[in-house]
């Protein structure tokens, strides 16, 4: 058992969640150490030093997961020790409790924030020695006077510690495992862009892209002296900071100053934001003054879009920043409101686009892992992971399947096993389940979704659109089990029982939905298989955008699939129509509008400069990114095999179009480099493949067999 020999410590006065207590051990060497390891981990997020300087790069570890777990950090920390030591570490609240854990300050309302760990010094004579968590460590108040990630930091630089003796906790519910998933980083600095006032006055600093992570501040200053600051995504029509989209997130920083020149960046709070308010700042304001910090989940970036056309380009830059802001240790759904958590609808999705765009097999690996252990506790399948929410009703479609659909991506997407080892009996459980809640068997009927969210087409005052729920639970019921007997059968397992299911649950389909209302029904009929004449459905569906001036109406369920339907079905021309559509609604509307990252709605502002809600309107909402997998997998043909998945093998058969004069992809595999691109030349395309592997190549319909290597046709 992982530090079987250490104790969960905490602070013995916890009187708010809020407060961050800092713990102490002071140890004296006398003799030369070979090497010394840390091992943490802790309910909360913590920050550790030895010798005054920081241990690691882990942002807000230990991450978050399902707190009956905890992930284990080793650090070698060799360098970090002399003679005289003091080992620190500063706990805040982070994911565990605070505004954002709602569920567990009901269910863990004795348990406070809490660390243990075990230093294990090695000498140079071969003894071996171990420093743990116990009652000899001290603690005190740290200098966070306050942090929540809702609510932001305060910092007091001329606090004094006054240290006492720690409270033994007992967590022995709490199990802690080895480090699985991806640990976050600090990735970049940006220099701030312009600082101006607007209009009611205020000093505004404008770092000209909307991000995930927090600040540098430098200045000179006396004690006591103090800097505030606010955040936002956008201006509002007049020019004004705007924040009410954030609701009930006050998402603040407050900093009283030490006397003389100094650096400070917050550390256990995050904001979404493109600009700053200065409220107050003692110093000359530069530039330079502040700097951002962009901070994710860290992962190798594999996949790269590049077209002929400016806007497109900043949509596939907005997307690539949409999933830097919302992969913080878990897909999140926006990073800067008073939400931040792990939506499985919008993960499930994404997890094409994301597994294209960057590595991220740790990454869902960590989540999924958490997904199941959530679904063995609640009897289903919550709408976000970690669950903070009161437990619903029952699985919802769409984002229940983030248990069937983000398993089978992986494993087409990096071709290991393993995932769906570890998730199958969650994908069967999910599925079975289904079976039990339905109101009429083999069609997943009668129940609450979030239905079609967002859809363009809801009534009046509505969030949902007007697709019908049974039709929606239908098509998913359909796909997650037709994604268990796939994965059944690549695990050898006998799914006998789930194919005669999937066929039944498609003819009770295409028998009790005869007629499709919307776009997002007939998106769901082409895509899912639900109706035995797509002729006449995808001509349909091509009607209705037609008839909307090439304009979609959908939302979070139809729009993913909206490119794929058409193009899998004799229209990928307006496909690219849509794509390609300027006006709203449409991907690019939001660019022409200044958009650097994916906008939840498409109109969260509108032509006028008006919102479009103050309640569910975040500009960083990664999920109608989606549309990446059809331009690497549709446009420029790059496509898994799942008899060979990995790419393994690939399948490469583009579909350019005039629209463009140029458009290209390459992804980074377990094999090494694809990419496909073709070139707009007189009345023909130019087309250049390259492959690290065995590859079919179908160049306007004629299939080529191809060994690894570059080809030109």
């Amino acid at each position: 058992m992982l530090l079987e020999n250490a104790k969960w410590i905490t602070y013995p006065k916890y009187h708010d969640e809020t407060i961050c207590p800092v713990f102490r051990r002071k140890f004296t060497l006398n003799k030369p150490v070979k090497s010394a390891t840390l091992r943490i981990t802790s309910l909360g997020c913590y920050v550790a030093e030895l010798g005054s300087r920081r241990v690691g790069d882990f942002i807000f570890a230990p991450g978050w997961t399902f707190y009956k777990r905890v992930q284990l950090q080793e650090y070698d920390v060799t360098e970090l020790i002399s003679a005289e030591n003091e080992l620190r570490v500063t706990l805040g609240a982070g994911w565990f409790k605070g505004r954002i854990n709602e569920r567990n300050r009901t269910e863990l309302k004795d348990t406070h924030p809490a660390i243990i760990c075990e230093l294990e010094l090695v000498y140079l004579d071969g003894e071996i020695s171990y420093i743990r968590t116990d009652e000899e460590w001290e603690t005190s108040l740290s200098k966070i006077t306050m942090s929540d990630f809702y609510d932001g930091e305060h910092y007091d630089a001329t606090a004094s510690e006054s240290f006492g003796p720690v409270c033994v906790q007992d967590c022995s519910f709490v199990e802690i495992v080895r480090q699985q998933g991806e640990k976050v980083i600090e990735q970049q600095k940006i220099r701030a862009h312009r600082i101006f006032t607007t209009p009611k006055g205020e000093t505004v600093i404008d770092f000209n892209q909307n991000l995930t992570g927090y600040f540098e501040i430098e200045l000179d200053a006396k004690a006591g002296e103090r800097v505030s600051l606010s955040f936002a995504e956008v201006l509002d029509k007049d020019g004004n900071l705007y924040t009410e989209n954030y609701r009930s997130a006050k998402a603040e920083f407050e900093y009283i100053c030490a006397d003389g020149h100094q650096t400070h960046k917050p550390r256990l709070a995050f904001w979404g934001f493109r600009y700053i308010r200065v409220n107050s700042f003692p110093d000359t304001l530069t530039l330079d003054s502040i700097r951002a910090i962009v901070i994710h989940s860290q992962m190798k970036r594999t996949g790269y879009l590049n077209s002929s056309s400016k806007l497109l380009n900043k949509l596939f830059s907005n997307i690539i920043w949409g999933q830097r802001g919302n992969f913080l240790d878990i897909p999140t759904d926006c990073p800067q409101r008073d939400e931040r958590l792990g939506w499985t609808g919008d993960a499930q999705v994404f997890v094409r686009t994301a597994s294209y765009n960057y590595d991220v097999e740790r990454f869902f690996e960590k989540w999924l892992a958490d997904l199941w252990l959530e679904q063995q506790r609640e009897g289903l399948i919550p709408f976000v992971v970690p669950q903070v929410h009161e437990k619903p009703g029952s699985s919802t479609a769409a984002w229940s399947d983030a248990s069937t659909v983000c398993p089978w991506q992986i494993y087409l997407t990096y071709g290991n096993k393993s995932i769906l080892r570890k998730q199958f009996k969650s994908m069967c459980t999910y599925v079975d389940e289904i079976g039990k809640i339905t109101k009429k068997k083999d069609l997943w009927y009668g129940c609450w979704h979030f239905g079609d969210w967002l859809g363009l087409d809801a009534p009046a005052g509505s969030y949902v659109g007007s697709t019908s729920l049974d039709i929606i639970g239908t098509a998913f019921y359909a796909h997650s089990t037709s994604l268990v007997v796939k994965a059944g059968k690549v695990l050898g397992r006998n799914v006998s029982k789930y194919e005669a299911l999937y066929k039944r649950i498609l003819k009770r389909a295409r028998e009790t939905f005869t007629e499709y209302k919307t776009q997002t029904e007939c998106v769901l009929a082409l895509y899912f298989d639900l109706t035995d004449n797509k002729k006449a459905v995808a001509n349909q569906l091509a009607n209705m955008l037609k008839a909307n001036g090439k304009r979609l109406q959908t939302g979070f369920v139809g729009t993913p699939y909206l490119l794929h339907a058409l193009s899998q079905n004799g229209y990928t021309e307006l496909a690219y129509d849509i794509l390609l559509q300027e006006n709203y609604p449409s991907w690019l509307y939001s660019v022409k509008q200044g958009a650097t990252t994916v906008w939840e709605h498409w109109d969260g502002i509108n032509d006028k400069g008006e919102f479009w809600s103050k309640d569910m309107n975040s500009f960083n909402h990664y999920a109608y990114g989606s549309v990446a997998d059809w331009v690497y997998g549709v446009a420029c043909g790059i496509q898994t095999i799942e008899e060979k998945p990995g790419f393994e093998q690939v399948l490469i058969a583009p579909n350019p179009t005039k629209r463009l004069d140029w458009l290209s992809a390459k992804i980074e595999t377990r094999h090494g480099e694809v990419s496909s691109a073709w070139y707009k030349e007189g009345d023909g395309f130019r087309y250049e493949i390259t492959t690290p592997v065995k590859a079919t190549v179908i160049i306007e319909g004629k299939s080529h067999t191809l060994e690894a290597g570059s080809y030109v046709f």
